[in-house]
């Protein structure tokens, strides 16, 4: 009897913690995402863990928090932020203090994107420790942009 007390104690609070590790990981991707829309350096950069890593779309974009912040910075001071609305989230705990997530975004000249990553737990907050943001394709077009990527590569190596 006591063994079932005890088991019965320790799922309830595993499923209750997993509850709150999910809804902490989407306010800190929601406070994310808002932080980039309204162009919000300090609340944007303070999500992210020291050791924060962006790849962007672009194969060139492997940026460290410190590249990123050069990167971001010039738009954001002017006020040009960018809006990712998340249309779907997945939000997996690996342990304790690490969660892996995807979520497909919307934006209005990119479309449909996806953005993944790993999210830290620090001092009881959740902040990002890589974020990749990518563009899925339909696999019936692959082939043709994969040609067009090439043929763009190639052009480039050239000037």
């Amino acid at each position: 009897m006591r063994l079932f007390i005890f088991m019965t104690a320790l799922l309830i609070h595993s499923v209750a913690f997993g509850q709150n590790y999910h809804q902490q990981a989407k306010d800190t991707l929601a406070s994310f995402h808002l932080a980039a829309a309204q162009a919000d350096t300090e609340n944007y950069f303070n999500l992210m863990h020291h050791d924060f890593i962006f790849l962007g779309t672009d194969a060139t974009e492997r940026w460290t928090k410190s590249e990123f912040a050069a990167f971001v910075k010039p738009y954001f001071s002017k006020g040009i932020g960018w809006r990712y609305t998340p249309t779907q989230q997945n939000i997996t705990q690996i342990s304790e203090h690490v969660l892996f997530f995807d979520e497909l975004l919307e934006h209005k000249k990119y479309g449909q994107c996806r953005g993944s990553g790993v999210l830290v737990n620090v001092g009881g907050k959740w902040l990002l420790n890589q974020y990749n943001l990518s563009i899925p394709m339909p696999n019936d077009l692959a082939a043709d942009l994969v040609q067009q990527i090439r043929q763009h590569q190639l052009s480039q190596e050239g000037e």
